[in-house]
């Protein structure tokens, strides 16, 4: 389906691009551009690029480009159509009335509407006398029934296919309860209940949509834990468990625990900010996820060994979006659990009040383990200290926690600050060898595998390019140019195909930019052109500089049989054009 250039605007413009990009890549904003690591290639150091003003990315490293709807398509591994849909349902912008309801949105739907009746069941079943198994193990970790009722807590009966029955009765097929990982298929063809004999907790998502299950067994069965597979509803690393309950908080501060339980905890004891990952590790995406809904963020994890380490990992992850983070140091207990049924509120209270920030959790991990009665022991300390103050940026910072050290350790607050800038001068002496020695990698590498004709033709290529960057920022240009150039004055039919779009809109008074364009190009073209359009730092920005092109190319089509130039940088292309064009 082909759709309208008003429409897909509107798409756009409620679907910002970094803001939409920042859910999947951390983004470092810089001026009118933002920069982070590619997602779909890997490297150590950025060359993800999204130009704000244009709405449009591209990847220096791998070539990837495009807009909001063609990087959708791509992370989602969706078709266009199924991207622009998902991106109209994000934003609340209805699609065009003309039928259109693909495949994939139908299953969508069916997978949510079998997933809230499949919550339906397991509730109700353990309301009735035969799930009392259920109902017991949840009164007897302390919950009320109405935190039961508030969360949709549940029960899967210990049998091999009573909700695959119930909901065959309700109309669902056997493809659809496989695809949303409620049943499975065994060895003999037929499909059993996924959850058996578990507690039940849903998952719901930011609209109130049950997405998952997450099931914890009863007895000694392995696996003691079973959750809900990827589905098309559902992806573990982007979803953050009590996120519907926690949003509605009006102090914009989260508390991050490790599992449902400790949620739940905190909950029931009137901490209604509680929310926690899915899976066994802390995800980049969920981070952009709660920065939606929050300034802070506590970390409440586990009292252990491993506990501290996630949270460690955690905060790694936080520390690349604006969230301000602070840790809890759980007292009395293993995890926030245990110590509210021991303790009560008003001690949970206490030590959410008394949370650090993450850099003097870093100085407390770093302390243990060192003698500081002992001059060795301050020593090995104060280096560990200065590596973690040395990634700090704000020599208020450093002044702050140099003092708080040089007080504890007697030490010269003036020996630890130099030591910290001294660490942090390196640190960013390598960081700038990194970037130039990637930004010197840059070239036409890229341009040349979408576009295979202009290694055989650079100079014209070059000229063509010049000339599509000039229109896309100048198109009123293009009036001036129109009766001065052909078709047969191209030597590469991709550059020829590209003109040929801009023309057409132009002569058809339409908007031009990039992201008109991209329906009628591939991937691979749309990141081309989004490449070209970032040449704006190199034009002149003058119709007299686009007919120097045109006359270029024009001479090169007399004899681009015969010329073979050698490669070219771009650097000194342009100062073989300038020659050219005196």
């Amino acid at each position: 389906m082909r759709f309208s250039d008003e429409f897909l605007s509107e798409l756009r413009e409620r679907n910002e691009i970094v803001d939409v990009i920042s859910s999947y890549v951390d983004l470092r904003v810089r001026g009118a551009n933002a920069t982070g690591l590619c997602p779909f290639h890997n490297e150590k150091t950025p060359s993800f690029t999204v130009y704000v003003n244009t709405q449009s990315y591209y990847c220096f490293g791998c070539g990837s480009g495009g807009d909001v709807i063609s990087f959708i398509k791509n992370i989602e591994n969706l078709h266009y159509s199924e991207a622009v849909q998902m991106l109209a349902e994000r934003s609340g912008l209805p699609m065009p009335a003309d039928g259109f309801d693909d495949g994939v949105a139908k299953m969508k739907r069916r997978m949510l509407d079998a997933n809230r009746e499949a919550a339906k069941f397991y509730h109700s079943y353990m309301m009735s006398p035969e799930g009392k198994t259920g109902l017991d193990y949840f009164l007897g970790r302390g919950l009320s029934p109405e935190t039961i009722r508030q969360f949709g807590l549940g029960y899967a009966p210990d049998r091999w296919d009573s909700l695959v029955r119930y909901l065959r009765k309700k109309g669902y097929t056997d493809s659809e309860l496989l695809s949303a990982d409620l049943a499975y298929k065994t060895k003999n063809g037929g499909i059993i209940d996924k959850f058996r004999n578990k507690a039940m907790f849903p998952i719901i998502d930011v609209k109130g949509s049950v997405i998952a299950f997450g099931g914890r067994a009863l007895d000694d069965s392995k696996p003691k834990y079973v959750n809900t597979s990827d589905t098309l509803v559902y992806k573990k690393s982007y979803n953050v468990f009590a996120l519907n309950l926690a949003k509605r908080g009006t102090d914009r501060t989260l508390i991050l625990c490790e599992g449902y339980m400790d949620v739940i905890a905190y909950h029931q004891a009137g901490f209604t900010s509680a929310v926690a990952g899915l899976g066994t590790a802390f995800t980049k995406e969920q981070a952009k996820l709660i920065s939606k809904y929050a300034d802070e963020v506590i970390l409440s994890y586990d009292n252990d060994e491993a506990g501290q380490k996630a949270a460690r990992k955690a905060i790694d992850i936080l520390a690349t979006t604006p969230l301000r983070i602070k840790v809890a140091r759980l007292q009395g207990g293993k995890d926030p659990d245990e110590i509210i049924k021991k303790y009560g509120k008003d001690k949970m209270q206490q030590i959410l009040l008394s949370a650090v920030g993450d850099v003097e959790f870093d100085l407390q991990r770093a302390k243990q383990g060192f003698d500081l009665q002992t001059s060795d022991g301050k020593v090995a300390y104060l280096g560990q200290a200065v590596e973690i103050l040395s990634k700090l940026s704000n020599p208020i910072q450093w002044d702050v926690y140099a003092s708080k050290l040089a007080s504890e350790l007697s030490v010269s607050k003036e020996a630890i600050v130099t030591q910290i800038e001294k660490k942090a001068k390196q640190k960013r002496s390598r960081e700038i060898k990194d970037n130039f020695a990637k930004a010197a990698t840059f070239n036409d590498d890229a341009l040349g595998k979408v576009n295979p004709e202009r290694q055989r033709n650079l100079f014209a290529a070059k000229a063509e390019e010049t000339l599509i960057a000039s229109l896309l920022h100048n198109p009123d240009f293009y009036f001036k140019i129109k009766d001065k150039i052909y078709e047969e004055d191209f030597a590469t039919a991709l550059n020829l195909r590209i003109f040929k779009l801009i023309a057409r809109n132009l002569d058809e008074n339409r908007p031009v930019g990039v992201t008109y364009f991209f329906q009628d190009l591939t991937d691979e073209e749309a990141g081309y052109l989004v490449r070209l359009e970032s040449m704006r730092d190199r034009l002149g920005n003058t119709v007299k500089e686009c007919l120097d092109c045109i006359n270029r190319m024009k001479e090169e089509k007399q004899e681009r049989e015969n010329k073979n130039p050698a490669r070219m940088s771009d650097d000194e292309w342009a100062k073989q054009f300038r020659k050219l064009s005196e």
